[in-house]
Parts: C-alpha cells; structure tokens; sequence
C-alpha cells in the first residue's frame, strides 16, 4: 500500500536548482543542520544532509521498494533540474528508509528542501522551489538530560534463551544461521535532539556511514549497495569480535577472528547471498577469495567487498538493488526465507526500519543505501537502540549476549556527555 503526501501538491512539478559554492560550507555540514527535519547521510566529512520536505511518500508491505521507486520515477520525471554541479548526489535527491520485513513497519522517501553537499574538495547546495534561503551555521544542539536505561521487548536471560532456541533449530539442520536481535530503551526527561548523537557518531566512527532518516539514526559499518555511474559496490559484514582497547592484544584477535571458523562461516554465507542477488543485474562481478578485518572503535568485523558493473543503468536503479540485495544473510540468515520466518517467529521484538534499507538515491539513480546498523530510533523523549547477532551452530549464548551489547555502545554513548 502507498500513502503519497507530498509538497507542493501531487502532480505538480518540482523547481531543483543545485549552485557550487564556497567549499569551505561543506566542510562543517552537520553545523548547518536545524532542529526540524533533519536529513543526514555522511563518512568521514564527506556527504549530504538535508532539512524540509518538498516531497514524501510512505509505503509498507511487500512492494514497499517497487512503490517507493515508482513514485521516485514518476516525481524526477515531473522535476526541472538545473545543475551546475552534475555530480552523483546533485540535482534532485531522496533519502529513504525502508522496513526490515514486509509486514509491520512502514519505508519512506523523502526529497528535502534543501541538501548540501560535500565531496572531493567540492561543496553544492539544492533547493527544491522558490525563495529557499541559503544555508547557514546554526546554534548547537544541546545533551540528552537524564537519560534512564531499562530493556526492551526481552531482557538479557530471555534473550539468551532465544538464542539457544534457534541454535536447537540450527543443528536439527533447519537452517545454517540466523540473525537475531534485541533493543535497549533510553528515556530522557525532555525531547532528545538527535542531531547530538549524529554529531558524536560523525566523530567517533568516522569510518562508517552515519545516517538519520525520519527518527531512525545510527553509524552503519555495512553499504548495502552503492550504484555510481554503472559502477556497483556492496561490502559484506559478518564475523565479529570486541576490542579490548589494548593495541597489541587486538591485533591477536584479529588474527584469531580471521582464522575462526564459526565466524568465516558466517561471512561466507554473507557474501554468497549479496554475490548470488547481485548476479543477475552486474556483469564482470569481483568476489575476493578472504575477507579483511575492519577495525572499528569498539569491535572487528571481516568485511569483503563485493563488486560489478550494472547491466543497464537506464533501468536498475540504486533502490532496486538495494530491494534485490535485502534482506541479506548478513542481518537475515541463511537460507534467508527460513531465517527471516524464524525471526518473526521467535525473536519477539518488531524490528521496524532496524537492518532495512537506509540512504539516498539521486534522479538518475544513483545512490548508496547501507544497512541500518548500530542504530536507534528517536520518538520524542525516549530512544530505542538496536543490536544484533548472527546465530549458527556452534554459537554460544553468552557470547552472543556479549557481542549485542558491543554494539549497543555507539549509540549508547553517543547520547552521552562524557
């Protein structure tokens, strides 16, 4: 089902207008960032972010990707562009975020009224319409206040219990893994500004790609897909370990992760599934035989790029990729139908737009859409925060309890003031 709500009104065209301007703009843009709206996509300094909606549409259900795209295409053929930049990301752009299952949980797209972007020493700002005033550093966001923590839909012994559930399933033979995950509640005594814990997450992981989409913020490590200019691109994560914080002792473990065999077994179900969806749109696809350990702040993860190049870029855009791609084993399991039914059998939590489709995507489409991880999602005062494991069969409960709060510590701090 979509549900179109849309400025100007449906049907009339948009006025885009994209201006190079002083780099010097783009080099700071989460300062530019107002409280209302805001729309952030950004790794190591470079990226867009935008406020106000020109234009919207909210879709749900198993055609959620295919409605969002077909608006997408219907609103970018109605549109007069003018371009000075002619870069990906310039002209008329869209954020989105889309639901982890088919059903609950609501995917949007959004075209703001204005992005600015920042990438290769060059700077541009969009407006979509008239009289848009050009952006200007705006007055910092202030500290979540006294924030309480308390579990989400199961604690950690119920969660535990879960685990070993489907670790049952797994070694009666009915699947080979599965992802599971659990939320942490965090309530302030006012509303949360999520541009704090962007800012902090912008800084901190650097690496990753932060993102903030309709309430749902995080700093993903995963890109899904990336489409530019007919180059494709998704880099896989799956196998981690935490850092203890002592240099010498981490590159032990990440030569100990990057022999383990419980969790190479995990990346390479991963990596097969991105190669197995990717295949039938890309030619001349680049799988590396051994993944790389990504170090992060607080964990490693073997990571592998996987890349192509786009049959027909006039056709698959970005979005349709990235519906081809998800739900991956990486935050699925594999098979991936099984798992994704386990999930919604035994997990016990509604995921919403957690592990679903997250970024931007431009009128030619081109664009990047990661993997909602490390994440939270802002309603008002509270802060629900996201972590997830991939389950196989030799996975130990307690392990995997310890993992999922590794990754609940970058969002958990970045609504701190320490």
């Amino acid at each position: 089902m979509t549900s179109p709500v849309t400025t100007p009104a449906a049907g009339e065209p948009l006025v885009v207008r994209t201006r190079l301007v002083d780099p010097t703009l783009g080099q700071s843009l989460l300062d530019l960032l107002p409280a209302e709206s805001p729309l952030t996509w950004l790794r190591r300094g470079e990226g867009l972010v935008g406020w106000g909606v020109a234009a919207r549409v909210r879709t749900s259900g198993p055609t959620r990707f295919r409605d969002a795209d077909k608006w997408w295409a219907e609103t970018t053929a109605r549109a007069t562009v003018h371009d000075e930049a002619m870069e990906p990301g310039t002209g008329l752009v869209a954020f989105g975020s889309f639901a982890f299952a088919d059903d609950p949980g609501d995917s949007v797209l959004v075209v703001p009224r204005v992005v600015v972007g920042h990438r290769g020493g060059r700077s541009w700002v969009t407006t979509v319409g008239d009289d848009v005033p050009l952006p200007t550093p705006v007055a910092p966001p202030a500290p979540p206040r006294d924030l309480v923590f308390s579990d989400g839909a199961r604690n950690g012994e119920e969660w535990m219990t879960v685990v070993a559930d489907a670790v049952g399933r797994i070694s009666e033979g009915t699947l080979e893994k599965v992802v599971l995950a659990r939320d942490l509640l965090a309530v302030a005594s006012a509303p949360v500004d999520v541009r704090w814990p962007l800012r902090r997450l912008a800084e901190d992981y650097s690496m990753c790609w932060t993102f903030h989409v309709d309430g749902l913020f995080g700093a993903t490590p995963e890109m899904l897909v990336r489409r530019e200019r007919g180059l494709v691109t998704s880099r896989v994560l799956a196998g981690t370990i935490r850092r203890t914080g002592d240099d010498e002792r981490d590159l032990a473990l990440a030569a100990t992760l990057a022999r383990s065999s419980k969790d190479l077994e995990e990346h390479e179900y991963a990596v097969r599934s991105v190669a197995d969806a990717l295949e039938p749109h890309c030619s001349s696809m680049n799988v590396p035989e051994a993944p790389f350990v990504l170090h992060l702040p607080n964990v490693m993860h073997l990571a592998t790029d996987v890349n192509g190049v786009v049959h027909d870029a006039a056709t698959v855009s970005s979005l349709q990729l990235a519906e081809a791609l998800h739900p991956s084993a990486a935050v699925g399991g594999t098979p991936t139908p099984d798992a994704v039914a386990l999930i919604g059998e035994i997990e016990g939590m509604p995921r919403g737009r957690y592990a679903g489709p997250v970024g931007w995507m431009d009128a030619s489409g081109d664009g990047e859409w990661g993997i909602a991880l490390r994440s939270g999602e802002v309603d008002g005062a509270t802060v629900r925060l996201f972590a997830g494991c991939g389950i196989v069969a030799d996975s130990d409960p307690e392990a995997e309890l310890a993992e999922s709060q590794a990754k609940f510590v970058p969002v958990r701090d970045a609504l701190g003031t320490d």
